[in-house]
Protein backbone atom coordinates (compact mmCIF):
# COMPACT_ATOMS: atom_id res chain seq x y z
CA UNK A 1 0.00 0.00 0.00
CA UNK A 2 1.33 3.27 -0.94
CA UNK A 3 0.60 4.82 2.62
CA UNK A 4 1.53 1.42 4.24
CA UNK A 5 4.02 3.07 7.22
CA UNK A 6 2.64 6.62 7.28
CA UNK A 7 0.74 6.77 11.13
CA UNK A 8 -2.06 9.43 11.38
CA UNK A 9 -3.06 11.01 14.46
CA UNK A 10 -6.98 11.96 13.57
CA UNK A 11 -8.73 14.47 15.88
CA UNK A 12 -11.25 15.91 13.66
CA UNK A 13 -14.89 15.50 13.62
CA UNK A 14 -17.47 15.72 11.77
CA UNK A 15 -17.24 15.61 7.84
CA UNK A 16 -13.40 17.70 6.32
CA UNK A 17 -11.35 15.76 8.65
CA UNK A 18 -12.58 12.36 8.62
CA UNK A 19 -13.38 12.51 4.87
CA UNK A 20 -9.66 13.55 4.47
CA UNK A 21 -8.28 10.55 6.66
CA UNK A 22 -10.59 8.28 5.60
CA UNK A 23 -8.76 8.63 2.06
CA UNK A 24 -4.74 7.90 3.36
CA UNK A 25 -6.71 5.21 5.52
CA UNK A 26 -8.11 3.76 2.31
CA UNK A 27 -4.31 3.30 0.91
CA UNK A 28 -2.65 2.31 3.94
CA UNK A 29 -1.87 4.69 6.40
CA UNK A 30 -3.11 3.38 10.03
CA UNK A 31 -5.49 6.14 11.22
CA UNK A 32 -5.97 6.54 14.56
CA UNK A 33 -8.73 8.50 15.94
CA UNK A 34 -8.75 10.56 18.75
CA UNK A 35 -12.08 10.94 20.43
CA UNK A 36 -12.88 12.64 23.71
CA UNK A 37 -14.12 9.53 25.84
CA UNK A 38 -18.44 8.81 26.77
CA UNK A 39 -18.56 11.50 23.66
CA UNK A 40 -16.37 10.69 20.30
CA UNK A 41 -16.86 12.24 17.27
CA UNK A 42 -20.19 13.81 17.35
CA UNK A 43 -21.02 12.39 14.03
CA UNK A 44 -21.70 8.83 15.96
CA UNK A 45 -24.76 10.37 16.77
CA UNK A 46 -26.31 11.26 14.16
CA UNK A 47 -29.50 9.66 12.47
CA UNK A 48 -30.46 7.50 10.93
CA UNK A 49 -28.17 5.07 13.03
CA UNK A 50 -26.83 1.64 11.71
CA UNK A 51 -26.07 -0.03 15.11
CA UNK A 52 -24.70 2.01 17.97
CA UNK A 53 -23.22 4.26 15.50
CA UNK A 54 -25.12 7.03 12.80
CA UNK A 55 -25.04 5.16 9.20
CA UNK A 56 -22.72 8.30 8.39
CA UNK A 57 -20.52 7.71 11.00
CA UNK A 58 -19.71 4.49 9.23
CA UNK A 59 -18.96 5.71 5.73
CA UNK A 60 -16.72 8.19 6.86
CA UNK A 61 -14.04 5.92 9.60
CA UNK A 62 -13.66 2.83 7.74
CA UNK A 63 -10.43 1.24 7.75
CA UNK A 64 -9.78 3.11 11.53
CA UNK A 65 -9.23 2.91 14.79
CA UNK A 66 -10.03 4.34 17.94
CA UNK A 67 -8.71 5.93 21.35
CA UNK A 68 -10.25 8.02 23.97
CA UNK A 69 -8.28 10.44 25.31
CA UNK A 70 -9.33 13.97 27.47
CA UNK A 71 -6.35 16.18 26.24
CA UNK A 72 -7.28 18.79 29.16
CA UNK A 73 -6.23 15.38 31.70
CA UNK A 74 -2.41 15.42 32.42
CA UNK A 75 -2.09 11.77 31.76
CA UNK A 76 -4.27 11.61 28.63
CA UNK A 77 -1.74 14.84 27.38
CA UNK A 78 1.12 12.74 28.25
CA UNK A 79 -0.05 10.17 26.03
CA UNK A 80 -0.67 11.96 23.57
CA UNK A 81 2.30 13.51 23.50
CA UNK A 82 4.06 10.24 23.29
CA UNK A 83 1.58 9.35 20.40
CA UNK A 84 2.85 12.07 18.61
CA UNK A 85 6.53 11.51 19.02
CA UNK A 86 6.27 8.79 16.50
CA UNK A 87 3.29 10.13 14.40
CA UNK A 88 3.93 10.77 10.72
CA UNK A 89 0.29 13.29 10.61
CA UNK A 90 -2.01 14.61 12.45
CA UNK A 91 -5.38 16.32 11.70
CA UNK A 92 -7.47 18.79 13.19
CA UNK A 93 -10.10 20.64 12.79
CA UNK A 94 -10.49 23.01 15.67
CA UNK A 95 -10.79 26.65 15.62
CA UNK A 96 -7.44 28.46 15.52
CA UNK A 97 -6.30 28.79 19.48
CA UNK A 98 -7.65 25.38 20.79
CA UNK A 99 -4.50 23.52 20.00
CA UNK A 100 -2.39 26.28 21.29
CA UNK A 101 -4.43 26.40 24.21
CA UNK A 102 -4.10 22.28 25.47
CA UNK A 103 -0.57 23.05 25.00
CA UNK A 104 -0.72 20.33 21.55
CA UNK A 105 -0.53 23.06 18.42
CA UNK A 106 2.41 22.78 15.60
CA UNK A 107 5.27 24.96 17.44
CA UNK A 108 5.37 22.38 20.17
CA UNK A 109 4.79 19.60 18.99
CA UNK A 110 7.60 20.01 15.89
CA UNK A 111 9.91 20.55 19.01
CA UNK A 112 9.28 16.47 19.84
CA UNK A 113 9.07 15.38 16.26
CA UNK A 114 9.96 17.70 13.45
CA UNK A 115 9.30 15.32 10.70
CA UNK A 116 5.33 15.65 11.92
CA UNK A 117 3.21 16.83 9.18
CA UNK A 118 0.51 19.07 11.24
CA UNK A 119 -3.00 19.46 8.92
CA UNK A 120 -5.35 22.27 10.06
CA UNK A 121 -8.50 22.18 8.39
CA UNK A 122 -10.25 25.37 9.38
CA UNK A 123 -13.24 27.64 7.89
CA UNK A 124 -10.81 30.49 7.42
CA UNK A 125 -7.13 29.33 8.01
CA UNK A 126 -5.08 30.25 10.29
CA UNK A 127 -4.67 33.90 10.03
CA UNK A 128 -6.94 36.62 8.69
CA UNK A 129 -9.87 38.25 10.71
CA UNK A 130 -12.37 35.95 10.36
CA UNK A 131 -10.07 33.02 11.30
CA UNK A 132 -11.52 32.42 14.88
CA UNK A 133 -15.20 32.65 13.07
CA UNK A 134 -17.55 29.51 13.05
CA UNK A 135 -19.04 28.50 10.31
CA UNK A 136 -20.27 25.22 7.82
CA UNK A 137 -20.45 24.43 4.39
CA UNK A 138 -23.20 26.99 3.28
CA UNK A 139 -21.06 30.38 5.25
CA UNK A 140 -18.03 29.27 3.39
CA UNK A 141 -19.77 29.20 0.23
CA UNK A 142 -21.30 32.17 0.81
CA UNK A 143 -18.32 34.19 1.55
CA UNK A 144 -16.82 32.99 -1.74
CA UNK A 145 -19.31 34.14 -4.40
CA UNK A 146 -20.16 30.46 -4.94
CA UNK A 147 -23.59 30.33 -3.56
CA UNK A 148 -24.81 33.18 -5.15
CA UNK A 149 -24.42 31.95 -8.14
CA UNK A 150 -26.57 28.83 -7.88
CA UNK A 151 -29.75 28.05 -8.50
CA UNK A 152 -32.34 30.15 -11.29
CA UNK A 153 -32.75 33.23 -13.24
CA UNK A 154 -34.36 35.73 -10.39
CA UNK A 155 -35.24 33.00 -7.75
CA UNK A 156 -32.93 32.61 -4.57
CA UNK A 157 -29.86 30.84 -4.47
CA UNK A 158 -30.35 27.13 -3.84
CA UNK A 159 -28.42 24.93 -1.15
CA UNK A 160 -26.41 22.49 -2.80
CA UNK A 161 -27.39 18.54 -1.77
CA UNK A 162 -23.29 17.36 -1.40
CA UNK A 163 -20.86 19.60 0.89
CA UNK A 164 -18.94 21.60 -1.39
CA UNK A 165 -16.48 23.69 1.16
CA UNK A 166 -16.49 20.45 3.29
CA UNK A 167 -15.08 17.65 1.11
CA UNK A 168 -13.78 19.64 -2.18
CA UNK A 169 -12.96 22.96 -0.55
CA UNK A 170 -11.47 21.16 2.87
CA UNK A 171 -10.96 17.36 2.74
CA UNK A 172 -9.62 16.59 -0.88
CA UNK A 173 -6.96 20.14 -0.62
CA UNK A 174 -5.81 18.82 3.37
CA UNK A 175 -5.06 15.13 0.98
CA UNK A 176 -2.98 16.64 -1.70
CA UNK A 177 -1.25 19.04 1.08
CA UNK A 178 -0.43 16.36 2.95
CA UNK A 179 0.72 14.21 0.39
CA UNK A 180 2.99 16.73 -1.20
CA UNK A 181 4.26 17.63 2.43
CA UNK A 182 5.35 13.94 2.87
CA UNK A 183 7.23 13.98 -0.67
CA UNK A 184 8.68 16.93 0.42
CA UNK A 185 9.87 15.13 3.86
CA UNK A 186 10.96 12.50 1.93
CA UNK A 187 13.83 14.95 0.07
CA UNK A 188 13.88 17.61 3.41
CA UNK A 189 13.62 15.50 5.94
CA UNK A 190 11.53 17.45 7.79
CA UNK A 191 7.45 17.94 8.27
CA UNK A 192 5.61 21.31 8.36
CA UNK A 193 2.50 23.19 8.96
CA UNK A 194 -0.48 22.44 6.16
CA UNK A 195 -3.15 25.24 6.47
CA UNK A 196 -6.46 24.39 4.73
CA UNK A 197 -9.31 27.29 4.76
CA UNK A 198 -12.90 25.74 3.17
CA UNK A 199 -13.10 29.34 2.36
CA UNK A 200 -10.05 29.31 0.29
CA UNK A 201 -10.55 25.87 -1.13
CA UNK A 202 -14.08 27.09 -2.66
CA UNK A 203 -12.02 30.18 -3.75
CA UNK A 204 -10.19 28.07 -6.27
CA UNK A 205 -13.81 26.16 -7.53
CA UNK A 206 -13.81 29.46 -9.69
CA UNK A 207 -11.33 28.96 -11.69
CA UNK A 208 -14.47 29.45 -15.01
CA UNK A 209 -16.50 32.14 -13.22
CA UNK A 210 -13.76 34.64 -11.73
CA UNK A 211 -11.99 35.17 -15.41
CA UNK A 212 -15.31 36.42 -16.67
CA UNK A 213 -15.94 38.64 -13.88
CA UNK A 214 -12.79 40.00 -14.21
CA UNK A 215 -12.83 40.23 -17.97
CA UNK A 216 -15.52 42.56 -17.70
CA UNK A 217 -18.89 40.32 -17.94
CA UNK A 218 -21.75 40.37 -15.61
CA UNK A 219 -21.71 36.68 -14.11
CA UNK A 220 -25.28 36.28 -13.03
CA UNK A 221 -27.27 33.21 -11.33
CA UNK A 222 -29.04 31.19 -14.05
CA UNK A 223 -27.72 33.37 -17.15
CA UNK A 224 -24.13 31.64 -17.51
CA UNK A 225 -23.25 28.84 -20.25
CA UNK A 226 -22.42 26.92 -17.14
CA UNK A 227 -25.05 27.85 -14.55
CA UNK A 228 -28.47 26.90 -16.62
CA UNK A 229 -28.89 30.07 -19.11
CA UNK A 230 -28.26 28.05 -22.21
CA UNK A 231 -30.50 25.36 -23.86
CA UNK A 232 -27.59 23.48 -24.75
CA UNK A 233 -26.62 22.99 -21.07
CA UNK A 234 -29.87 22.44 -18.97
CA UNK A 235 -32.11 20.33 -17.31
CA UNK A 236 -35.71 19.20 -18.64
CA UNK A 237 -38.61 17.87 -17.46
CA UNK A 238 -40.29 14.41 -19.16
CA UNK A 239 -43.71 13.67 -19.37
CA UNK A 240 -43.38 11.23 -16.41
CA UNK A 241 -41.96 13.87 -13.70
CA UNK A 242 -39.13 12.64 -14.31
CA UNK A 243 -35.59 15.18 -15.86
CA UNK A 244 -32.77 14.39 -18.01
CA UNK A 245 -29.57 16.54 -18.38
CA UNK A 246 -28.34 18.18 -21.42
CA UNK A 247 -24.73 18.86 -21.68
CA UNK A 248 -24.36 19.47 -25.51
CA UNK A 249 -21.54 22.12 -25.26
CA UNK A 250 -20.04 21.51 -28.20
CA UNK A 251 -21.53 21.93 -31.63
CA UNK A 252 -21.37 18.81 -32.95
CA UNK A 253 -23.88 17.22 -29.78
CA UNK A 254 -26.16 20.12 -29.77
CA UNK A 255 -26.37 19.26 -33.16
CA UNK A 256 -27.14 15.75 -32.52
CA UNK A 257 -29.39 16.50 -30.01
CA UNK A 258 -31.56 18.52 -31.95
CA UNK A 259 -32.04 16.76 -34.69
CA UNK A 260 -32.76 13.81 -32.54
CA UNK A 261 -35.52 15.68 -31.15
CA UNK A 262 -36.90 16.71 -34.09
CA UNK A 263 -35.98 20.67 -33.99
CA UNK A 264 -32.95 20.61 -36.28
CA UNK A 265 -34.32 24.38 -37.27
CA UNK A 266 -32.92 25.75 -33.54
CA UNK A 267 -29.26 23.98 -34.29
CA UNK A 268 -28.10 27.27 -35.11
CA UNK A 269 -29.17 29.36 -31.99
CA UNK A 270 -27.16 27.30 -29.78
CA UNK A 271 -25.13 30.40 -29.24
CA UNK A 272 -27.67 33.32 -28.96
CA UNK A 273 -27.40 35.90 -26.78
CA UNK A 274 -29.07 35.29 -23.40
CA UNK A 275 -31.90 37.40 -23.79
CA UNK A 276 -32.86 35.26 -26.16
CA UNK A 277 -31.61 31.65 -24.86
CA UNK A 278 -34.81 31.72 -22.33
CA UNK A 279 -37.03 31.56 -25.54
CA UNK A 280 -35.07 28.57 -27.12
CA UNK A 281 -35.24 26.85 -23.47
CA UNK A 282 -38.89 26.89 -23.13
CA UNK A 283 -39.42 25.49 -27.03
CA UNK A 284 -36.99 22.58 -26.19
CA UNK A 285 -38.64 22.02 -22.90
CA UNK A 286 -42.20 21.77 -24.61
CA UNK A 287 -40.64 18.46 -26.80
CA UNK A 288 -38.90 16.54 -24.09
CA UNK A 289 -42.46 17.19 -22.05
CA UNK A 290 -43.92 14.48 -24.98
CA UNK A 291 -41.94 11.61 -23.82
CA UNK A 292 -40.93 9.50 -20.67
CA UNK A 293 -37.86 9.46 -19.30
CA UNK A 294 -36.80 6.10 -20.63
CA UNK A 295 -38.46 6.76 -23.89
CA UNK A 296 -35.90 9.78 -24.20
CA UNK A 297 -32.97 7.36 -23.10
CA UNK A 298 -34.03 4.75 -25.65
CA UNK A 299 -33.96 7.49 -28.26
CA UNK A 300 -30.49 8.84 -27.35
CA UNK A 301 -29.04 5.45 -26.37
CA UNK A 302 -27.45 5.02 -30.32
CA UNK A 303 -26.09 8.27 -30.53
CA UNK A 304 -23.92 11.25 -28.92
CA UNK A 305 -25.56 14.04 -27.70
CA UNK A 306 -24.14 14.18 -23.41
CA UNK A 307 -27.94 13.49 -22.11
CA UNK A 308 -28.58 11.86 -19.37
CA UNK A 309 -30.98 10.50 -17.00
CA UNK A 310 -31.25 12.82 -13.87
CA UNK A 311 -30.93 9.68 -11.34
CA UNK A 312 -32.54 9.53 -8.04
CA UNK A 313 -30.63 8.04 -4.83
CA UNK A 314 -32.14 4.79 -4.57
CA UNK A 315 -31.67 3.47 -8.78
CA UNK A 316 -27.26 4.32 -8.38
CA UNK A 317 -27.26 0.58 -7.51
CA UNK A 318 -28.91 -0.65 -10.36
CA UNK A 319 -26.72 1.81 -13.05
CA UNK A 320 -24.34 0.15 -14.84
CA UNK A 321 -21.50 1.88 -14.74
CA UNK A 322 -21.69 2.34 -11.31
CA UNK A 323 -21.46 -1.45 -10.87
CA UNK A 324 -19.03 -1.66 -13.08
CA UNK A 325 -17.16 0.32 -11.28
CA UNK A 326 -17.73 -0.92 -7.85
CA UNK A 327 -18.36 2.04 -6.35
CA UNK A 328 -20.99 0.53 -3.87
CA UNK A 329 -20.32 -2.70 -2.06
CA UNK A 330 -20.73 -4.55 0.98
CA UNK A 331 -18.22 -4.71 3.39
CA UNK A 332 -16.14 -8.31 3.19
CA UNK A 333 -17.98 -11.18 4.47
CA UNK A 334 -21.52 -8.70 4.45
CA UNK A 335 -23.02 -9.38 1.00
CA UNK A 336 -26.38 -9.64 2.98
CA UNK A 337 -26.41 -6.10 4.24
CA UNK A 338 -28.10 -3.59 3.08
CA UNK A 339 -25.75 -1.35 3.89
CA UNK A 340 -23.83 -0.35 0.98
CA UNK A 341 -19.84 1.48 1.21
CA UNK A 342 -19.01 4.20 -0.52
CA UNK A 343 -15.79 2.92 -2.59
CA UNK A 344 -12.60 4.78 -2.92
CA UNK A 345 -12.85 6.87 -6.88
CA UNK A 346 -9.06 6.83 -6.67
CA UNK A 347 -8.20 3.71 -8.69
CA UNK A 348 -4.63 2.63 -9.19
CA UNK A 349 -3.77 -0.29 -11.07
CA UNK A 350 -0.85 -1.59 -8.71
CA UNK A 351 -1.47 -0.18 -5.51
CA UNK A 352 -5.49 0.00 -5.32
CA UNK A 353 -7.53 0.96 -1.88
CA UNK A 354 -7.65 -1.59 0.47
CA UNK A 355 -11.03 -3.43 1.12
CA UNK A 356 -12.98 -1.81 3.64
CA UNK A 357 -12.81 -2.64 7.66
CA UNK A 358 -15.80 -1.46 9.21
CA UNK A 359 -15.59 1.71 11.37
CA UNK A 360 -13.89 1.34 15.15
CA UNK A 361 -16.23 1.60 18.23
CA UNK A 362 -15.77 4.52 20.64
CA UNK A 363 -12.11 3.67 21.89
CA UNK A 364 -12.30 0.14 20.67
CA UNK A 365 -8.34 0.72 20.19
CA UNK A 366 -7.47 2.21 23.15
CA UNK A 367 -5.45 -0.40 25.51
CA UNK A 368 -4.01 -2.19 22.32
CA UNK A 369 -2.44 1.51 21.01
CA UNK A 370 -1.10 2.23 24.51
CA UNK A 371 0.28 -0.99 25.37
CA UNK A 372 2.33 -0.66 21.59
CA UNK A 373 3.56 2.34 23.57
CA UNK A 374 4.78 0.96 26.48
CA UNK A 375 2.16 2.80 28.54
CA UNK A 376 -0.06 1.06 31.36
CA UNK A 377 -3.32 2.80 31.24
CA UNK A 378 -5.81 1.59 33.14
CA UNK A 379 -8.92 4.29 33.19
Amino acid sequence: MPLKDVKVLDLSRLLPGPYCTMILADFGAEVIKVEEPEVGDYIRHYEPKRDENSAIYHSLNRNKKSICLDLKDSEDHRCFLKLAEGADVIVESFRPGVMKRLGLDYDVLKKINPRLIYCSITGYGQTGPYAEKPGHDINYMSYAGLLDLMGERGRKPIVPAAQIADIGGGAMPAVIGILLALLNRSKSGKGQMVDIAMLDGVISWLPLLLPQHYAGTEVIRGESLLNGGYACYQVYETSDQRYLSVGALESKFWQAFCNKIGKPEVIARQGAPKEEQEDLIKEVQAVIKNKTLEQWMEMFSDGEACVSPVLKIDELERNAQIAERRMLKNLPGDSNSKFKEISSPIKLSNTPAAPIRRAPTLGEHTEEIMKSLGVSYHK
